[in-house]
């Protein structure tokens, strides 16, 4: 008994000493139920929106405040005409845009009836539902503020158009979402075991007695992968087209010049992986564990952003998927063009020469 009871302090011991362990028993477990219990959630908050005021009288001037001080909804502009409605959509900050009729205060005396259109970005249906039912909740409040004390009632009546995905069809936000998801993981994992195996594998040291430099042997692991990759993206769009009849409103050229370049950042991100793990299987838990709840929560691709905390919408900043999901849903649904989304692309570049640039440098240090 002595000895079994020895053996199960060795064991505790063994654990309290290694540090992956403990990350693995208290870390993953309080991470994942932050990032769960912030990230998750259906609600709206700071949502940005745009107001088209054909009337700019007292009563669109009462319902603007009341709507910008709610803490559901934070006003970014302006526009002057319908013209620019559907430019401020694909530049993809403004996810609403409030349209006040003309004489809406007028009609609302005489008539006892206006009307408010709630137009909103559904590349994303679940949330422009719930932005076009807090408006109206909103605008609900009001109208019972006014008819206080009234005997024949003013009528706000909201009129709801959902943008770029009218039948609100829930591929339009799985699609490019899944897409991201499959190409991230799929391509990083298939990366972050390359250089472990070669240690594993005992043929490290022919690498290290070859003609080869550091970058020439990172360009020389990407290259295959990038192809077949490739070649798995286009199946997923040839699929997102003609089996869920998802939409290609933009370039097809633009489209497959992004893929390319996430695929190459999602396999520069697998080398870095690769670089810092001793064994293929811590490899692949960093790959799986490290990426696949990021991409899934702190993505946009089913919660919304601007609803997170703070800190975690920070965070989200340095997720590759994001700017990624952002640039489909624009060329796929938007049919914006490079001009709209130079910035992500940029984003993506910049990510991308950072993990390459990291990866040759932890291949010297433990090459040396």
């Amino acid at each position: 008994m002595n000895r079994f009871i020895g053996f199960i302090k060795k064991e505790f011991y063994h654990i309290l000493r290694d540090r992956r362990s403990l990350f693995i028993l208290f870390g993953m477990p309080i991470v994942q139920v932050m990032l769960f219990g912030f990230a998750i959630t259906n609600e709206i908050n700071n949502v940005d929106i745009a107001i088209l005021d054909h009337s700019k009288d007292v009563n669109t001037k009462e319902i603007i405040n009341k709507i910008a001080t709610s803490k559901y909804f934070s006003i970014k502009g302006f526009i002057s005409h319908e013209d620019e409605i559907e430019s401020t959509f694909k530049k993809g900050k403004i996810k609403a845009v409030l349209n006040f009729e003309k004489d809406f205060g007028k009609n609302l005396v005489t008539q006892k009836k206006a009307t408010v259109q709630i137009l909103t970005d559904a590349t994303d249906p679940n949330t422009a539902n719930t932005i076009s039912n807090y408006v109206g909740s909103i605008l609900q409040n009001y109208q019972q503020e006014l008819n206080k004390g009234l005997n024949m009632p003013y009528q706000i009546v909201p009129k709801t158009r959902m943008v770029f995905n009218p039948e609100l069809k829930s591929v339009y936000m799985f699609v490019p979402g899944v897409m991201t998801i499959i190409l991230m993981l799929v391509s990083a994992m298939m990366t972050s075991i390359s250089i472990t195996k070669e240690k594993e594998l005992g043929t490290m040291e022919i690498l290290l007695v070859s003609p080869l430099n550091p970058i020439q042997v990172i360009v020389g692991k990407v290259v295959p992968y990038i192809l077949l990759s490739i070649i798995n993206a286009a199946v997923i769009i040839l699929l997102s087209i003609f089996v869920f009849k998802m939409p290609v409103q933009g370039s097809l050229f633009l489209l497959g010049a992004e893929s390319t370049l996430f695929i190459v950042n999602a396999l520069s991100l697998g080398i870095l992986i690769s670089t810092i793990s001793s064994t293929q299987q811590t490899a692949m838990m960093i790959s799986l564990m490290g990426l696949m709840l990021p991409v899934i929560l702190l993505s946009g691709f089913i919660f919304p952003i601007s609803s997170m905390p703070l800190p975690l919408q920070l965070i989200s900043n340095i997720i590759p998927a994001k700017w990624f999901i952002m640039i489909l849903k624009g060329i796929m649904l938007k049919g914006v063009g490079l001009a709209y989304v130079w910035k992500e692309t940029l984003i993506l570049i910049g990510m991308t020469i950072f993990f390459i640039a990291l990866s040759v440098k932890k291949y010297k240090i433990r090459l040396e």
